[in-house]
C-alpha cells in the first residue's frame, strides 16, 4: 500500500439517543446559530421540532436557511454565507442529507472569504478557516457527515464541481437511525447506490497489497447487498435502517481508501451530466458506473474478476477473469435495477444532444481518474452505451 497520513477529527454520535449529545456539543459553542436544510421534510417527521427544542434550552438565538436542493446551488450557499456575516453566526447546523451538508460546508467556508464563494469551489483559493459546522443526518446516502468533501452546482454556468477542505470536516455529526425511517422508497434507494458506489470507486486503484481495505469495501458491499432488499420491502424498520445509515457514513469517511487513491471518473462524468440535466446523483451513478466498469475491465481484469466472486456470488469455474469481471459487473447493475435504480439514460429523458456539452465539461481539466485514465473518446463510449 501506499504511504499516508490519516486524520478524521469528527465526532460521531450513532443511536437512538445521538439527539442527546447536542447539548453538549452546542455549550462549546457561540450564541448565534444559523439551522441549514431542505424542502420542509425534517418539519414533518419531527426532527425539525427536536432540534429547536434542544437548541432554545441551550438558550441560543436561532436563524433558519431553508430550501437546499437535492444538487445544492452555489446560490442558495450564497445566501447563507451573507446571513453569517450580516448576524455574526458562531455555528451552522446542517439538518439533512448530504446535499444539506455539503452547501453548509461552502457556507462556513466562503463566511471566512472576501470573495465569491464560487471561487472556493472551483478551487481558485485554498480553504483554510471556517465557522464550526455540526450535522444532524436525516439521510444515508453520502459520508459528508463525517467527511471534507463538497459537490456543488452553479445553475447559472452548468457547472457542478466537486471541492473539499480540512477546514470544513464537521465538529460533530449526529445519527439517529430513527430519523430516517420517514425517507421515502426512492431516496431510500438513490442512497444505497451512491454508498455503494463510493466504496466501488475506492476499490478500483493500482495500489498493491491492500488486503486490509480490499477486505473491508466488500465487506460492506456484501453487508448492503444483504440488507437493501429487506429495507426496501419494510422502509419502517430501525434496524435495517440503522445498518444502512452507518454503510453510508463507512462509505466515505477515509477509512476504505487508507493507502490507496480510488479512481473517481464515473463520479466526475455523472457531475456533468446532471449538471446539464439536474438528474439524482445517485440515478445518474446507477446508469454510468457498470458502463465505466465495463469499459475499464481491460486494465485489471483479475481485479474485477476479485469482486465479482468475493461480493457478488459468481461461480469461477471454467471461465476467465474478463468473463467473471463481466458476469459481476452484469450482476451489479441487475442489483440495482431490482432495487428500483434507473439503468438507462432514457429513463430520465437524456438523449445524446448534449453530449458534447457533457464530455467537455468531464474533460475540461484534462483526462481523468486514477485507475483507469479516461479521454474523450472513452467518456463519449460510456454515455453511449448509457443510453
Amino acid at each position: 500500500m501506499d504511504s499516508f497520513t490519516f486524520i478524521n477529527p469528527v465526532k460521531l454520535h450513532f443511536g437512538e439517543n445521538a439527539l442527546e449529545k447536542l447539548s453538549k456539543e452546542l455549550v462549546q459553542q457561540g450564541e448565534k446559530v444559523l439551522i441549514v436544510y431542505g424542502g420542509g421534510s425534517i418539519k414533518k417527521n419531527g426532527v425539525y421540532n427536536a432540534v429547536i427544542e434542544k437548541l432554545q434550552e441551550a438558550d441560543k438565538t436561532i436563524f433558519e436557511l431553508s430550501g437546499v436542493e437535492p444538487n445544492p446551488r452555489v446560490e442558495t450557499a450564497r445566501l447563507g454565507i451573507d446571513l453569517c456575516k450580516k448576524e455574526g453566526i458562531d455555528l451552522v447546523l446542517a439538518v439533512g442529507g448530504g446535499s444539506v451538508i455539503d452547501c453548509s460546508k461552502l457556507i462556513v467556508a466562503g463566511a471566512k472569504y472576501d470573495g465569491d464563494a464560487w471561487d472556493i469551489v472551483k478551487r481558485k483559493v485554498f480553504v483554510q478557516d471556517a465557522l464550526p459546522l455540526g450535522t444532524v443526518l436525516t439521510l444515508a446516502a453520502t459520508g459528508s457527515e463525517m467527511n471534507s468533501g463538497s459537490v456543488i452546482t452553479n445553475a447559472e454556468t452548468e457547472e457542478k464541481l466537486s471541492w473539499g477542505s480540512p477546514a470544513v470536516f464537521p465538529k460533530f455529526s449526529i445519527l439517529n437511525p430513527a430519523y430516517t425511517v420517514s425517507v421515502p422508497k426512492n431516496h431510500t434507494v438513490y442512497g444505497i447506490v451512491d454508498m455503494m458506489s463510493h466504496v466501488i470507486e475506492q476499490y478500483f486503484h493500482n495500489t498493491t497489497n491492500t488486503p486490509i481495505t480490499d477486505e473491508m469495501c466488500e465487506g460492506v458491499l456484501r453487508t448492503v447487498i444483504t440488507t437493501a432488499p429487506k429495507l426496501i420491502e419494510d422502509l419502517e424498520n430501525v434496524q435495517l435502517r440503522e445498518t444502512i445509515l452507518l454503510a453510508g457514513t463507512i462509505g466515505l469517511n477515509g477509512f476504505l481508501s487508507i493507502g490507496s487513491r480510488g479512481d473517481w471518473a464515473s463520479h466526475n462524468i455523472e457531475h456533468a451530466v446532471s449538471a446539464v440535466y439536474d438528474i439524482p446523483h445517485a440515478g445518474g451513478l446507477a446508469i454510468l458506473q457498470p458502463h465505466w466498469m465495463r469499459l475499464s475491465v481491460p486494465v485489471n481484469p483479475e481485479r474485477f474478476a476479485g469482486i465479482a466472486t468475493r461480493v457478488f456470488g459468481v461461480d469461477a469455474t471454467g471461465k476467465t477473469s474478463e468473463e467473471i469481471a463481466y458476469e459481476g459487473i452484469d450482476r451489479l447493475s441487475e442489483f440495482w435495477t431490482s432495487i428500483g435504480a434507473p439503468s438507462h439514460l432514457a429513463d430520465y429523458e437524456i438523449d445524446d444532444s448534449k453530449f458534447h456539452q457533457i464530455v467537455e465539461h468531464a474533460m475540461q481539466n484534462g483526462p481523468f481518474g486514477n485507475f483507469n485514465k479516461l479521454q474523450e473518446e472513452d467518456v463519449r463510449a460510456i454515455l453511449q452505451n448509457s443510453l
